[in-house]
């Protein structure tokens, strides 16, 4: 794992949001995790191969990790909202956002709604609407615990939080979260000016036809569709299997792609 050389909590919006800053470069490309993580369990091992071609900033959203929480509940507006205060507390006017999985859903919504901070966009593997899921997704989903959450989640939570308690907080808050989903409309997507690489790996949760029909509603999107199960092109923790020359791979599609 690739060691940051900043680190910092700001307050934002009403909660204490951490972030990490890695490498050196201009404009810098914002990680976004998925929901029930963190930033080290979705991007750990992704990291260090773009931190290489420039500046990374990582931030844990809401309730995640070691951000804390606020007494409503979470959103992808929200969330969107919190990530681009940090950026303007932060002093940075434009940056690329990469989202994993509802970090890509965050990503959308900040291009749809604060495309002045936008430069590019990497989306993989989420979702702009409830029908992008495969089908089955919510099948029981509302009676989950925490017991049905994945134990290496759990413990990379743990481990740079170790409140019970909070942990529990997110699962119910990213459950709620889901359960909830609020599409973007159409029009949303289509509004979306910046550049767009959409990723989505083809035995995903996220449908491909979905990825496929945003690809042609941003007239600025590039497709790529990897063989795979979710977050395996990226390395995340769920996929401890994945070889590095698969996350290289990824890495490599999305550098082409910022330096175009």
């Amino acid at each position: 794992m690739e060691t940051y050389h900043k680190a910092g909590h700001e307050q934002v919006n009403g909660i204490n949001m951490y972030y990490e800053v890695y490498g050196e470069g201009e404009i810098p490309l914002v990680l976004i995790h998925g929901g029930g993580s963190t930033i080290q369990s979705t991007f750990g091992r992704f990291i260090p191969y773009l931190a290489k071609c420039g500046k990374v900033i990582a931030v844990e959203l809401q309730a995640h990790g070691r951000t804390s929480d606020r007494d409503q509940p979470e959103s992808f507006a929200q969330d969107a909202k919190d990530v681009t205060t940090l950026l303007n507390q932060l002093k940075i006017a434009k940056a690329n956002f990469l989202g994993f999985s509802n970090g890509g859903t965050t990503a959308l919504h900040i291009a749809a709604h604060y495309p002045d901070v936008v430069n590019k966009i990497i989306v993989i593997s989420a979702n702009y609407q409830r029908e992008g899921l495969i089908e089955g997704f919510y099948n029981g989903f509302g009676d989950a615990t925490i017991d049905h959450m994945p134990e290496p989640l759990k413990a990379a939570f743990l481990a740079v939080n170790p409140d019970q308690m909070a942990l529990q907080t997110m699962f119910e808050k990213d459950k709620q979260r889901m359960l909830d989903f609020v599409d973007l409309r159409d029009d949303d997507i289509r509004g979306i000016k910046s550049q767009a690489l959409l990723m989505v790996a083809d035995r995903d949760v996220i449908r491909a036809e979905h990825v496929v029909k945003m690809s042609k509603l941003i007239s600025n999107a590039q497709l790529v569709i990897l063989p795979g199960v979710h977050g395996a092109m990226i390395g995340e923790n769920l996929n401890p299997d994945v070889s590095d020359k698969t996350i290289g791979i990824t890495a490599h599609f999305v550098q082409t792609f910022l330096n175009q």
